[in-house]
């Protein structure tokens, strides 16, 4: 004869070893950390958090089947169950048995009660029971009137609301009448759940989607989308690099909630070359990877981690941020205006729960997929049907476009780099499908330059800091300007130096003018001098001091002369810089020697990098783990039902079994008073005493514990109690 397990912890602990490392796989969370026993394995198992994240494992059918569940009244029959679904309902039930979201009581199954509040009152858009016993013939006499409100309420919402149920009118009165409808309030009318099933044909949903529609959209060539995808690895590489580099430059100051301001985001953006939605995106990336970091003195900067990451190849840097970005939950699709407020990147209100398991459920798609690109409402319809909790439809529209940008994708389809990546093999044959860095650059006649492919790091170090980008693509084109070569003299450099360095790197003469521009820039530059006086500023043409004091536009300076050749402001130092360049003028600081300063080449953060706190997806544990975890579980319940039968043993009592033990080599079990002064029974193997101390192997975490002496209150052989514990039970 069968017993029937009341509880969920009692149907627990009739499964076998096979069947709770089945729901150790499939619910990983419930392995960290191990429960102390059955009643800890249930209580964890139907918690909330646990019950959310066994959820968002399921894909449309089991969800279906899981509502249908929950509609019905308990204890449910598995037919009863396949009646109101579908036979291939079956098939599905053993899963959701395994995974401890249905348990067993006798023949029957009931759902944990914390299931059903989380699937809610109205699971698949079905109302409350009906209180009242009804006649189902009744529906055959429903007037046309009130036929046309059930088809409004049959497939839910199952509630209507009524200007005052005293005076329903004809449609609805006679449904009440009738008991078709039941009156919530005085202002609101439900479809019971009974009847509104039989209304859907017996079904409780209009179709049980049991597979994924197939994918729909247009036919690639997977050499091309190598080749775009392989362009676009190069490109995004790139943006890191200029954007980490003009950091560095041109450091931004942090929002007072963190993150970089919408005119900062602006600047950054027109200096990549490209809009401003990708530009946080590239932030982000850099900032998952602790490349940049907000440091103590509220400055965006890059981190020493920078340059280490610049040493590596391309397929290092790339692989470095592309497994951060498939599992982060921050969602860079978020940055800009949300409602009333702006979302900026870097800053705290970026993550999602579930991000991560979107991007990588529409990469698995694509690589079920390969050379399709695919129609969005096909791809999101199908990632829905995988993730049905969590598929907001703009989370796969972002990952796409996101996964496009890193290259994982070219043209829509997913390339051999993707496949690779999300396979985790070791080669991803990314750099011998990169160009080769080229050595040498083409100066034109216009002031312009052209590097016919990816510039060696150092070259492309070099021309950022001298030249502007114009435009990119399989070669760059770079700008000469006077303000460019100012930044090249403000980073140390001499005319002499940055002439010397163009005649060298180019295969092509450089122009007069170009020549000129840099001996005019670097005559002027430094011709005015800037410190701290507060703030001073010194040339020896009084012409030039003169024309300062007068130029309305420093007005706001607040400039005072206190000799020839010197003026004085309360300004800060570089603010008083920053001014004048923006006026014309080409001031260079001096420290309090008088010696000119060059602004250094690198900037760095002085804080460690502090990559972003991702909300984090349990992983499938390992095959050793779920078996531990099992028999810890059963060694913690034998210690559970033994409890109250350790006998109490005297001091000397106990170091002379512990020692009769350790010769015989027995499992003990022994009463342990704890830290907190609970007591809790242990079965133990004694390995050795040494300074009042007992070492032994816990049999439940199977690890090397010592136990103090004076707080083992009782100690006996295990099989003994568990013998005499068996003779109680019975």
């Amino acid at each position: 004869m069968s017993t029937v397990a009341i509880t969920f912890a009692d149907e627990l602990r009739s499964r076998s070893d096979e069947d709770l490392a089945s729901i150790f796989r499939l619910r990983p969370d419930l392995v960290t950390p191990v429960p102390n026993d059955f009643s800890a394995l249930s209580a964890r198992a139907t918690s909330t958090p646990s019950l959310v994240r066994a959820l968002d494992s399921l894909n449309l059918w089991h969800y279906q089947i899981i509502e249908a569940a929950c509609a019905l009244p308990e204890p449910f029959k598995k037919s009863e169950l396949v009646a109101v679904t579908s036979e291939e309902t079956t098939f599905a039930l053993e899963h959701l048995w395994q995974m401890g979201l249905l348990y067993k009581e006798g023949n029957n199954y009931r759902t944990p009660t914390n299931l059903k509040l989380l699937i809610g009152e109205e699971p698949a858009g079905l109302g409350p029971f009906s209180v009242k016993k009804f006649d189902f013939g009744s529906l055959k006499d429903i007037p046309k009137t009130s036929q046309e409100v059930l088809e409004k309420l049959t497939w839910g919402p199952p509630r209507g609301q009524i200007a005052n149920i005293k005076k329903p009118g004809n449609a609805i009165g006679w449904l009440l009448d009738n008991n078709v409808l039941v009156p919530l309030d005085s202002h609101t009318v439900a479809l019971p759940r009974e009847i509104a099933i039989k209304l859907r044909g017996g079904k409780i949903h209009k179709e049980i989607l049991s597979k994924s529609a197939a994918l729909v959209g247009k036919k690639v060539v997977q050499k091309q989308t190598d080749l775009a995808a392989v362009a676009n690895i190069s490109t995004i590489l790139r943006w890191c690099e200029e954007f980490l580099h003009n950091l560095s430059d041109e450091p931004p100051t942090a929002l007072r909630t963190g993150g970089i301001g919408v005119r900062d985001l602006k600047r950054i953006a027109e200096h990549l070359g490209v809009d401003e939605t990708c530009a946080g995106f590239v932030a982000e990336l850099c900032y998952l990877g602790g490349l940049v970091v907000i440091d103590s003195d509220d400055q965006i900067l890059p981190t020493s981690a920078f340059d280490i990451w610049l040493t590596k190849t391309a397929e290092e840097r790339w692989y470095s941020l592309v497994v951060l970005w498939l599992d982060t939950s921050r969602v860079s699709g978020l940055i800009g205006k949300v409602g009333d407020k702006s979302i900026a990147p870097l800053g705290p209100e970026l993550d999602r729960a579930g991000a991560g398991l979107i991007r990588r459920t529409t990469l698995k798609v694509l690589s079920e997929n390969q050379q399709i690109c695919p129609d969005i409402k096909s791809i999101q319809e199908i990632v829905k049907w995988w993730n049905p909790q969590r598929a907001n439809p703009d989370f796969v529209d972002w990952s796409l476009r996101e996964a496009e940008w890193l290259g994982i994708t070219g043209q829509g389809g997913i390339s051999t780099f993707g496949i690779k990546l999300l396979s985790e093999a070791e080669d991803l044959g990314i750099e011998s499908a990169l160009p080769k860095p080229v050595d040498h650059i083409l100066i034109q006649a216009d002031n312009s330059a052209v590097a016919p492919g990816p510039l060696l790091p150092e070259l492309a170090s070099e021309m950022g800091t001298i030249a502007d980008i114009e435009s990119r693509g399989g070669a760059t084109v770079y700008r000469f300007s006077e303000a460019s070569i100012r930044r090249g003299l403000d980073h140390g450099k001499t005319g002499d130096q940055i002439k010397t360095f163009l005649s060298k790197t180019s295969k092509t003469p450089m122009p007069q003018p170009l020549e000129y521009l840099i001996a005019d820039v670097a005559k002027r530059h430094g011709r005015l001098r800037v410190g701290s006086a507060h703030t001073y500023i010194r040339c020896e043409d009084e012409g030039l001091v003169q024309q300062i004091l007068h130029d309305k536009k420093c007005e706001h300076l607040r400039l005072r002369k206190i000799a020839p050749q010197v003026l004085v402001t309360d300004f800060e130092l570089t603010e008083v810089i920053s001014e004048l360049r923006e006026y014309g003028y080409l001031p260079a600081a001096e420290n309090a020697g008088g010696v000119l300063l060059s602004q250094p080449n690198l900037r760095r953060s002085k804080s460690r990098p502090k990559p972003p706190r991702i909300i984090s997806e349990f992983t499938a544990p390992k095959e050793a783990i779920v078996l531990a975890a099992v028999k810890s579980i059963r060694t913690g319940e034998r210690s559970r039902k033994v409890e109250p039968i350790v006998p109490g043993t005297s001091s000397n009592e106990t170091l002379a079994l512990i020692n009769q033990y350790i010769t015989e080599g027995k499992t003990l079990m022994i009463s342990y008073a704890d830290n907190n002064g609970g007591v809790s029974n242990r079965i133990i193997d004694p390995i050795s005493i040494s300074l009042g101390t007992l070492t032994a192997r816990d049999e439940a975490s199977d690890e090397i514990v010592q136990f103090r002496i004076p707080r083992i209150n009782g100690v006996a052989p295990a099989l003994t109690i568990l013998e005499n514990k068996a003779d109680l039970d019975l």
